[in-house]
């Protein structure tokens, strides 16, 4: 028999912790795309040693599990005695401040190849245009080349913020109670693994929903509607033989 009164109970309590999760995903999503934009420009710089600096953050952070980077974010840093006397310590020796370290430091990598993919995807024609009608860099950026990439980027950026968010729920390996950590607690107080994941699995369902809807409507905006022209009726024709 389905014990609805202990899922429901379940359910409002994982719900409670989704404000941890929340902040865990928009300050990872924030941090994670104004670092990639940088990584961006490091990677498309013409000086070698700053496109292979990207090159190599780009390949460590995706080429290793995020669970590892989260640990040696964690256990790691405060091993060394530089960190520990710093005036970062106070938020570095903080579960949630290390979570959103190393969830945005792997998005960012993520991210930068994203919007590289995007960027060589801008037409030459549209930006060849703009220079021929005297816009400057910044303008042309701006109003041709920022639209464009982000319309071509946001397919694949959408999925990228949908991994992110369940990504967050490796936090719970280092004590950040969002909504996996309450839901083993409770599983360690009840021994009901099924419900009680059932439970978190419908909130990060309903939560990638409402990013889905979200990354669709933004992907309505930019999108151009094109109308089709009218075109004017043809003339009659004269009838063979009438007045």
């Amino acid at each position: 028999m389905i014990d609805f009164a202990f899922l429901t109970d379940t359910f409002l309590k994982l719900s409670a912790a989704l404000p941890v999760t929340l902040g865990l995903f928009i300050s990872a999503f924030l941090c994670g795309g104004v670092l990639a934009v940088g990584i961006l420009a490091l990677r498309m710089s013409r000086w070698r040693l700053l496109s292979a600096f990207a090159r190599g953050y780009i390949l460590v952070f995706r080429g290793s599990p995020l669970m590892i980077q989260l640990f040696l974010i964690y256990y790691g840093l405060g091993q060394f005695g530089v960190i520990r006397h710093s005036l970062f310590w106070p938020f570095l020796r903080e579960p949630f401040t290390c979570a959103v370290l190393a969830l945005s430091l792997c998005t960012a990598a993520y991210t930068a190849e994203i919007l590289r993919g995007a960027l060589l995807a801008v037409p030459p024609g549209q930006v060849e245009a703009g220079m021929a009608c005297g816009m400057s860099r910044g303008l042309l950026l701006r109003r041709i080349i920022a639209p464009v990439m982000l319309r071509y980027a946001l397919p694949a950026y959408s999925t990228e913020a949908i991994l992110l968010v369940k990504s967050t729920a490796l936090a719970s390996l280092v004590t950040v109670w969002d909504v996996t950590g309450v839901a083993q607690q409770i599983i360690q107080r009840t021994y009901r693994t099924m419900e009680v994941f059932l439970c978190a699995a419908a909130i990060y369902l309903i939560l990638n929903f409402i990013i889905v809807q979200l990354y669709a409507l933004l992907e309505r905006r930019l999108t151009p509607v094109h109308k089709p022209e009218k075109k004017p009726l043809p003339a009659a024709k004269p009838i063979p033989g009438g007045k």
